[in-house]
């Protein structure tokens, strides 16, 4: 027992040494606390993994069982009423001590953390950003519409908007005979932003979607069909949308943007997923008045 010990004892010296060596500058003791928590934690992991392998190891090599049987037996094998080894209950309630001290006196959750660093600075910045463009004309938001579509919608929709053959919704016309249709036998409700009673699947049916699909899809010239009092309750009698109640169906204007970029899109393609936090309330205005000014109309 006594060599095995002294095996342990070397095993933990060299274990930790080797981390202290490896991890450089990172435990340069004194000078950040929360280090010296880490390397001390490390220390305490080690000794007691060691310790506890040495002790059942001789246990197995050494020990008998003892005590007294329990009554009850699966197939005739029985065990005994032992209470628990000390050290596993004293290491046991030791780590719920240790817990209590780290998480509310070593190390609060409401400390300093980079990530908590980083949302405030974002958070700061975003407001500044928004104060700086508060009142940029609509040039200034075409520019930066185009900086942000390259970056964020580009990938899916294509550089040109084009939708990239059918991968993403062409972005140079506002909606397609297809997808009208598409709408109309299969609801939308996705849009809650700003849409939040969405809109029911089947409001009209055999011959009228097509004619409906064809008159929305075309930009509402010809004829007005019949079937087009439905639609007008929630999308006005020109197609041009009522505000938290149906969407433009001519153009791209801000509040259908919002709606898709923060709550993402499904339909005949597939689906799109939410922008929610990526881009500023201004940079949604930006990317509404790019895709109009393409011809998204």
């Amino acid at each position: 027992m006594k060599s095995m010990v002294i095996g342990g004892i070397i095993l933990i010296v060299a274990l930790m040494t080797g981390t202290y060596f490896v991890a450089g500058d990172s435990f340069s003791l004194g000078e950040d606390y929360i280090n010296d928590l880490t390397m001390l934690a490390g220390f305490a992991i080690l000794t007691i993994t060691v310790a506890t392998a040495l002790k059942y190891v001789n246990q197995m090599k050494n020990d008998k069982a003892g005590g007294q049987l329990v009554e009850e037996n699966w197939d005739g094998i029985g065990e005994y009423s032992n209470p628990i080894p000390s050290g596993w209950g004293l290491i046991f309630i030791g780590a719920i001590i240790w817990m209590f001290w780290y998480f509310f006196v070593g190390y609060p959750t409401n400390q300093f953390s980079q990530i908590g660093q980083y949302n405030e600075e974002t958070l700061e910045y975003q407001a500044k950003f928004e104060a700086k463009n508060k009142n940029i004309d609509a040039a200034g938001l075409r520019a930066m519409g185009e900086s942000v579509y390259l970056v964020q919608c580009a990938p899916c929709h294509g550089v040109e908007a084009d939708g990239s053959n059918g991968k993403a919704h062409n972005l140079q016309t506002r909606i397609t005979k297809e997808q009208v249709a598409y709408t109309i036998n299969n609801g939308a409700n996705n849009m809650k932003t700003n849409y939040p009673a969405g809109m029911p699947a089947g409001m009209a049916s055999g011959a009228d979607v097509d004619v409906l699909a064809a008159y929305v899809a075309g930009g509402f010239k010809g004829n007005k069909p019949a079937a087009w009092s439905a639609c007008a309750s929630c999308h006005g009698e020109n197609g041009e949308g009522m505000q938290m109640v149906g969407p433009n169906l001519k153009a791209y204007d801000n509040d259908l943007t919002t709606a898709v970029l923060h709550d993402g899109k499904k339909g005949m393609i597939g689906a799109m997923p939410s922008f929610a936090g990526r881009l500023s309330e201004t940079q949604v205005k930006a990317v509404a008045e790019y895709i109009r000014s393409i011809g998204g109309n």
